[in-house]
């Protein structure tokens, strides 16, 4: 398949998970909790089930939150799959607060070279890929979602230019702050002055970075592969980089560990 017919499929998958998610979100939901403790929602189970409806048509295995318990012994033949998070944000989903998203992301040779991520509140979709850039798309209509052509004639394409002013902008987890993040930040105002921090929840972080609103986002506390990999596309297709803290080396995928070392995107 062309990475344009992917990229559709990834992108319909997307909002019809967003259009179900956000109907489940006008609801009174009810909250399960799993193994770790970690929150989770009936959207997140119907995101995966209609996410996985549609890439199952690529013949290219998925990898997703929901289903993650695929042995390494069979995944680490896959050159090509799908990583995905059908609701990333599933804390802020229950707060209300609209900071979630739907990712999906395809990883070849384990690198991110496409990805899609929708702000279903916002009706905001941003696709990334080598071949594209980034391109950001809002006011997204759900039932029937837009085709690709119709995306691209209306989206705008990132980094938008701006000239740098202001402090230095670090973008952080909104429900996972840590006590590292805090020293760095404080580190940065030594060195900067003034620094200004900004919170938000799920991939909101990624897009924020990728647009130029933000100079970085330090990642210094757990996460996995779905939590990034649609993230890492957007980012490196917008000209940023992701790379692990200590080492500088880019985050790769479909480890036989898939918790992520500490990163930083800039």
């Amino acid at each position: 398949m062309s990475t344009q017919t992917l990229l559709q499929t990834a992108v319909n998958a997307a909002l019809e998970a967003g259009r179900v998610i956000l109907d489940i979100y006008d609801t009174d939901f009810a909250v399960r909790h799993k193994q770790d403790q970690s929150p989770l929602t009936q959207a997140d189970q119907a995101g995966h089930e209609i996410i996985c409806k549609h890439l199952q048509t690529t013949h290219i295995p998925i990898l997703s939150e929901e289903g993650a318990n695929i042995p390494y012994t069979q995944r680490k033949v896959w050159d090509k799959l799908w990583i995905v998070d059908p609701l990333d944000g599933t804390k802020e989903f229950i707060k209300r607060n609209g900071e979630f998203t739907v990712n999906i992301a395809l990883v070849q040779d384990q690198q991110p070279v496409l990805g899609v991520i929708f702000i279903p509140v916002k009706r905001t979709l941003y696709l990334g890929t080598e071949e594209n850039g980034v391109l950001r798309c809002p006011d997204i209509s759900l039932d029937p979602g837009p085709n690709l052509e119709e995306i691209k004639r209306r989206a705008v394409r990132l980094p938008e230019y701006r000239e740098k002013s202001g402090p230095l902008t670090i973008v952080g987890s909104r429900s996972h702050p840590t006590s590292e993040l805090q020293k760095y930040v404080h580190e940065k105002e030594q060195e900067n002055g003034t620094v200004q921090f900004v919170s938000a929840g799920s991939s909101l972080k990624f897009c924020l970075v990728a647009e130029g609103q933000a100079d970085m986002y330090p990642r210094l506390g757990p996460t996995m592969e779905w939590d990034t990999a649609a993230g890492q596309a957007v980012a490196v297709a917008a000209g940023r980089t992701v790379r692990i803290w200590n080492t500088k080396d880019p985050l790769v995928y479909n480890k036989e560990d898939l918790h992520n070392p500490w990163f930083v995107v800039e």
